[in-house]
């Protein structure tokens, strides 16, 4: 590869880097060229991005803020999987294509700028998505509300049972 090329997949990779503060490093050692076409099709239709980069070339990309453990996390054969919105969804991809195909391990990561070790990668794809999180909390501030509503509603129904209840008998 020639150094003008080395130095343009660099710039293109840093600014990726600085446009996502989530993303996962992957080892995809054991995937075939059909999973790989798969993977990568399952990240197209769910907005993310997945890219094999030399670890020389990625080192040099990274900015100096982030922690040495990921830079460590650069060996062997390393793919990144950047999420520009949802990384949790992310998270959650990777883990089930892993399981169905036994060929992804997760190094390491960075979630919303925190450095994610392999260990919490599990907890982080076992949570919720962001919007199922809104709707359970918009749920939460509506139920006091609709309650009320039932309160004062109870007098009004009460009272027109009561009023077919005496119709019935006259």
């Amino acid at each position: 590869m020639k150094r003008v090329d080395k130095e343009k997949q660099v710039k293109e990779l840093s600014e990726t880097f600085k446009s996502c503060d989530s993303f996962y490093l992957v080892d995809f050692m054991k995937m075939s060229a059909a999973q790989a076409v798969e993977l990568r099709k399952l990240f197209r239709e769910n907005f993310y991005s997945f890219r094999v980069i030399k670890n020389r070339l990625a080192l040099r990309a990274l900015r100096e803020e982030f922690p040495e453990d990921l830079k460590k996390c650069f060996q062997d054969s390393t793919a990144i999987a950047f999420a520009f919105q949802n990384p949790v969804g992310l998270a959650r991809l990777i883990k089930e294509f892993s399981e169905q195909n036994k060929v992804l391990t997760v190094k390491a990561g960075m979630l919303e700028g925190q450095f994610l070790s392999p260990e919490r990668f599990t907890e982080v794809a076992a949570l919720t998505s962001r919007e199922d999180l809104i709707a359970k909390i918009g749920n939460l501030m509506v139920l006091p509300l609709i309650k009320l509503l039932r309160t004062w509603q109870a007098p009004l129904n009460n009272l027109s049972s009561l009023l077919s209840q005496l119709k019935t008998k006259k």
